[in-house]
């Protein structure tokens, strides 16, 4: 087994028998996922790209309870706090985003619990998702005031297509496995119990086969996936970041932290 140091206990990350491993492990928060957690995953998702004895890698959760819950809110009144904040808070977001959409390799997310907002966003990244029946998938942003990134969006829409898009997004709500399976937001349900030897199974699987031609396959599905940069991006930032400068921003956060209901007011 071949560890790697990601400077942050929060990340795990080995590689052994030509798989690559790769954990959030902050069970006590739902696997929420820090600023430091995301440095994690650029610098992992590296690793495991220039190493040619991996040809697949999976990501998973700590703790049984969830793969990640989305970003860990508790930063947010210090880093993301307002739209000059949030714009660097993105750099650091991004680039792991971009490593994930960008590995050559594929990628498998094994979630077994919670898979909310930024845990969401980052398994829509994988190319296989595997799931237990107890898993729940949702974007809370609605609930929160804040604006949810264009290309996170683009690829949910098209997984799930734009009607149900607009209802996860507009709803908030939370979607059992069997919903998601049935959405084709997922791939596969298998009861948690056999879900890490299934998904060992199922890598262990793709090991077997030509590497040249998975990365030839994967190469052109990305560029079937490709979002252009039309005339409209700049303006779908431009509200974006209207919600991290507004006032249910604020709210929305500070509802959290009461745990009561927000009250918003469009502004």
């Amino acid at each position: 087994m071949k560890k790697i140091d990601l400077g942050t206990p929060k990340m795990l990350a080995h590689s052994e028998a030509g798989i690559g491993w790769l954990t959030f492990n902050q069970p006590e928060k739902r696997n929420a996922v820090s600023l430091a957690m995301w440095q994690g995953i650029t610098d992992a998702m590296s690793a495991f790209e220039q190493d040619v004895d991996v040809r697949v890698v999976i990501v998973s959760g700590a703790g049984g309870k969830a793969f990640a819950s989305g970003a860990d809110i508790s930063e947010f009144d210090q880093q993301r706090a307002d739209v000059r904040q949030s714009q660097q808070y993105a750099e650091i977001t991004n680039a792991g985003r971009a490593c994930l959409a960008a590995f050559s390799k594929p990628l498998i997310a094994m979630i077994n619990g919670f898979c909310m907002g930024g845990g969401l966003a980052i398994a829509l990244n994988a190319d296989i998702r595997f799931a237990s029946p107890e898993s729940i998938f949702g974007v809370p942003a609605a609930k929160l005031g804040l604006g949810y990134e264009y290309p996170g969006l683009a690829k949910l829409a098209n997984l799930v297509g734009p009607s149900s898009a607009r209802d996860i997004m507009f709803s908030a709500r939370q979607i059992g496995a069997a919903e998601a399976l049935r959405l084709g937001l997922i791939n596969f349900v298998v009861a948690a119990d056999e879900l890490q030897r299934e998904v060992r199974d199922y890598a262990g699987l793709i090991n077997t086969n030509a590497p040249l031609t998975i990365k030839a396959a994967k190469a052109s599905v990305n560029v079937y996936e490709t979002y252009p940069q039309s005339a409209q991006h700049a303006h779908i930032q431009s509200l974006v970041d209207r919600c991290f400068d507004s006032e249910d921003y604020q709210e929305g956060r500070l509802a959290f932290k009461e745990k009561r209901q927000p009250i918003f007011k469009g502004c």
